[in-house]
């Protein structure tokens, strides 16, 4: 902790060192878990007891910045600290965990340490089961971030560079020309963590704030069946399509970004939404959520049973249903949804790559990272737009799949944004 109020990023903010401090003490005397925003305001902000958090947001954006500065501590002063003190989004109580001993360290790349998102494709298993599924999953993971490493951040030779067309060139200057960092925002979905021997996750679909867990007759009924045990969240796991759709961005992104990080969805803020170019691969209803309040409104809209259109146009239909089967092997028809808007502040870009499952998103990365079919893209959204590239729009995907892979990406419409 002295290391971290001696750095140069925490020396220059007394209201982060102030609020890391109290953070730690409260986390030191096992305190921090009863924590409450009006709390924080009053003890570790020094803010009058008129505080209301339903009118003041300074605790969530304080808060917001210091998890930003421990990342950006982690990126470069502290890179070789053995241990890692991180505070959870939706949480006001501090971690600390030994650095994996495996991290590769690459001092040009500006990225926040991913290495402890291991990988799971299971819903509800005990341990036993989950040290077979993430012993074969953490290790694809692992690859995966490797080759995002190596291949993508840094491409050091030409015959490893992506094609760049013209199409492709008009569908990614506006992320690229700035001089704003880009972050690589990759989904860590909410599992439900059950306090047992041995223990158990679970996940609902649903569920994707702490606060929905609340009034669910499932969590309850699960915590019964345990013999009441405590729950708690976790969002540990991640899925093998956002490491697959990471590495082809990567490929296609490192060489144009000057600054490039990659990062848990739940731990990006919506002040780093306003200050970052931001690219977005996952389930669809993680992501829109944060999207709330954003000066573009969109008009194709995504559910859990696929994605419905609010404006048809004459001969469209209302909603595109996924139709799909999970079990014995993975395969049907889902829909991608692309979309590109400004941000809170309307002078910077957010992109998003979403489906109710990953074949989806990993199919519409695809789509827009190859010459051909960026093409496509162009090509349509400029008829739809008097002839020029509109600044913020929605492209809807068809995605047939089989055994979790993309076998055909098809353009079905897209929507100018306004």
């Amino acid at each position: 902790m002295e290391r971290i109020l001696r750095s140069d990023g925490f020396r220059s903010s007394e209201v982060l060192r102030k609020l890391l401090t109290y953070l730690a003490d409260k986390a030191a005397s096992g305190e921090a878990d009863q924590l409450k925003e009006y709390v924080v305001a009053i003890e570790g902000l020094g803010k009058p007891t008129s505080y209301d958090p339903q009118q003041n947001s300074t605790v969530r954006i304080q808060v917001g910045r210091l998890r930003q500065k421990l990342a950006e501590y982690y990126r470069t002063e502290g890179i070789h600290d053995p241990l890692i003190i991180d505070l959870p989004k939706g949480r006001f109580r501090l971690t600390c965990e030994h650095r994996v001993s495996s991290e590769i360290a690459v001092p040009e790349l500006t990225s926040p340490a991913f290495e402890r998102t291991p990988v799971s494709g299971a819903t509800l298993a005990s341990t036993r089961h989950w040290k077979g599924v993430l012993a074969g999953f953490a290790g694809g993971l692992l690859l995966a971030a490797l080759c995002f490493l190596l291949l993508g951040i840094r491409t050091r030779s030409r015959q490893e560079a992506f094609v760049w067309s013209p199409a492709m060139e008009e569908l990614w200057k506006p992320l690229l020309a700035s001089a704003r960092p880009l972050i690589l925002s990759i989904e860590d979905p909410l599992f439900v963590e059950v306090n047992s021997n041995p223990g158990i996750y679970y996940r609902d679909r649903s569920l994707n704030e702490w606060s929905d867990t609340q009034h669910s007759p499932a969590i309850k009924q699960l915590s019964e069946s345990m013999n009441r045990a405590n729950v708690q969240p976790s969002r540990y796991y991640t899925a093998f399509g956002e490491a697959e759709a990471a590495f082809h961005l990567g490929r296609l992104l490192g060489s144009r970004a000057q600054n490039i990080s990659i990062m848990r969805t739940s731990q990006l803020s919506w002040h780093q939404l306003a200050d970052n170019n931001v690219v977005f691969v996952g389930v669809q209803n993680l992501f829109f959520e944060q999207l709330q309040g954003m000066p573009v409104v969109s008009e194709l809209v995504a559910n859990l049973e696929g994605v419905k259109n609010t404006h048809p146009a004459p001969g469209e239909p209302t909603f595109f249903r996924d139709e799909y089967v999970t079990a014995p092997a993975e395969q049907g028809v889902i829909y991608a949804l692309v979309t590109h808007v400004s941000g809170p502040m309307r002078d910077n870009e957010v992109l998003s790559f979403t489906s109710i499952r990953s074949p989806g998103y990993v199919g519409a990365v695809r789509f827009f990272t190859n010459p051909d079919t960026a093409q496509t893209i162009v090509t349509h959204l400029k008829e739809d737009n008097g002839g020029k590239m509109p600044r913020a729009y929605q492209v809807l995907l068809r995605v047939r799949f089989k055994d979790n892979v993309p076998t055909e990406t098809t353009y079905i419409l897209d929507r100018i944004l306004h």
